[in-house]
């Protein structure tokens, strides 16, 4: 199943480690404050669009949580309604070091909770996230004979959700240079196989829950991916702590303790009462964050851009340096997980020192280069000779000829002036386009969300090519 839920971590006695489920895996959504409050609450944009906040009890909601597990889930936290929707706040002032919430498993929703008559029907290929999503899918058709009712209801509806997979062709067009637009071409793929593998449950109970279509399955997917946290308990989702929105600079996670059986959250700072409160979902960048959670921020420190080498095919080495390329730069066990990953994509993170050691710039993206820069046979036996009597990874040192060293550096600086190039144009015509009525977007929120990205990934190319140039002109 491609998702990525939120990162979430499990603490035994003194040892803290981090968890992820891996789809490609991704996500988290909010009730009503679900995707836009991620994208427009954070504590730079509440600045910048006059973020008003409403309080509010939210009908009793946390109170009706704490009955159903039987003890207190939080004294300092209250739902909110911001004008992008539900939020957490700061019932009275908070330290740094609070725990200021804990949602014991019992009240938590996972895939032991779908009724023993279907759960032995789904095959254990079938990934968590889908069968959470069943689950899901079962309770909102009870409605009010849900015992999860409550909680499902305030689930946010398809039209609040800004996920790529909702994206019509004109809007994902704005993206289409980003690698982030074929994973969602390719998630939507997974679903649709998914759902197919799952349809023939829901047919069979069709007299119980009506008709459940591909629509519904991907947004029961969306909404599961996006919200659950992974913990030593399985695909978890967490009332009420997943009403609180992300910071990318946040420390405070939500962390499960199997000893005491329940999740919960250290405030990473004071608040006082009134302010909203946030935490960290995870170090994802907006390409992961649009697709898998349906918000963008305008900084993100975590961006990356994917980039893709070819060896060209009139090279007379084609077949030698593919073998090659195939035998020494495997991708690493968690991207061999991804479709979307192979040995001739790499990622590339912001290079913060222009004269430093290139940190950011992958080593094996410069070592494929490397290779591609060699024009005979004796150049690659010599990079094979060295790497058998090193590392044993092919093409990790500065090549001999300082010539071809800088060849080889040129190369990846073209490429990335390129896409420079690309990122500049589509950024040009979404300011320029953005006024005209044939500007076909039907959410315009998703406009500020392709600008977001594009402009960041816009900064990690541009830190990469200028640190490429400087390491070319210093090796002359």
């Amino acid at each position: 199943m491609p998702f990525r839920a939120r990162t979430a971590i499990f603490r035994w006695s003194l040892h803290t480690v981090p968890y992820r489920i891996h789809h490609h895996q991704p996500h988290s959504l909010h009730s009503s404050s679900s995707f836009i409050p991620h994208k427009f609450t954070s504590l730079a944009q509440t600045q910048v669009y006059g973020e008003s906040v409403e309080t509010s009890d939210d009908d009793g909601f946390l109170s009706w949580l704490e009955r159903k597990a039987g003890c207190r889930i939080s004294s300092s936290l209250s739902i909110g309604k911001s004008s992008y929707g539900r939020s957490l706040f700061a019932s009275k002032a908070i330290k740094t070091g609070d725990c200021i919430l804990k949602v014991p498993y019992r009240v938590q929703i996972t895939a032991d909770n779908l009724p023993a008559k279907i759960k032995s029907l789904i095959s254990e290929e079938v990934a968590n996230v889908a069968k959470l999503a069943v689950l899901l899918l079962i309770e909102r058709k009870l409605g009010q004979g849900s015992q999860w009712n409550p909680y499902i209801c305030r689930l946010p509806w398809q039209e609040e959700l800004h996920n790529t997979i909702f994206w019509n062709e004109s809007e994902l067009e704005m993206i289409h240079r980003s690698s982030v637009y074929w994973e969602t071409i390719n998630q939507k793929s997974q679903m649709e196989r998914d759902f197919l593998a799952i349809r023939p449950i829901f047919e069979c109970f069709s007299q119980s829950f009506g008709d459940i279509t591909y629509k519904d399955f991907m947004y029961a997917c969306t909404l599961v991916g996006s919200r659950a946290w992974g913990s030593t308990n399985g695909l978890s989702l967490i009332p009420f702590a997943d009403f609180v929105n992300h910071d990318g600079n946040s420390e405070a996670i939500v962390m499960s303790d199997d000893d005491k059986q329940l999740s919960e959250v250290i405030s990473d700072r004071a608040y006082a009462p009134g302010e909203q409160v946030l935490i960290r979902y995870g170090k994802f960048s907006n390409a992961t964050l649009m697709l898998d959670f349906g918000f963008t921020v305008p900084y993100n420190i975590y961006d990356q851009v994917q980039i893709q080498l070819d060896i060209p095919k009139h090279d007379p080495l084609h077949k030698m340096k593919l073998e090659l390329m195939q035998q020494y730069f495997v991708p690493s066990r968690k991207n061999a997980e991804n479709l979307e990953h192979s040995w001739n994509i790499f990622t590339i993170k912001e290079v913060k020192w222009p004269k430093g050691k290139g940190k950011g710039l992958p080593q094996s993206l410069r070592a494929f280069a490397r290779v591609l820069s060699c024009t005979n046979r004796q150049e690659l036996d010599d990079l094979v000779v060295e790497a058998a009597q090193t590392d044993g990874r092919l093409g990790r040192r500065p090549l001999p000829d300082v010539n071809k060293e800088i060849q080889a550096h040129l190369m990846l600086s073209s490429l990335i002036g390129q896409l420079i190039e690309e990122r500049s144009a589509a950024i040009m015509s979404l300011e320029e386009s953005s006024n005209s009525s044939s500007f076909c977007v039907r959410v315009p929120v998703r406009r500020f969300m392709a600008q977001d990205l594009l402009r960041g990934e816009l900064r990690i190319l541009n830190s990469a090519f200028t640190w490429l140039e400087n390491y070319c002109l210093s090796s002359t």
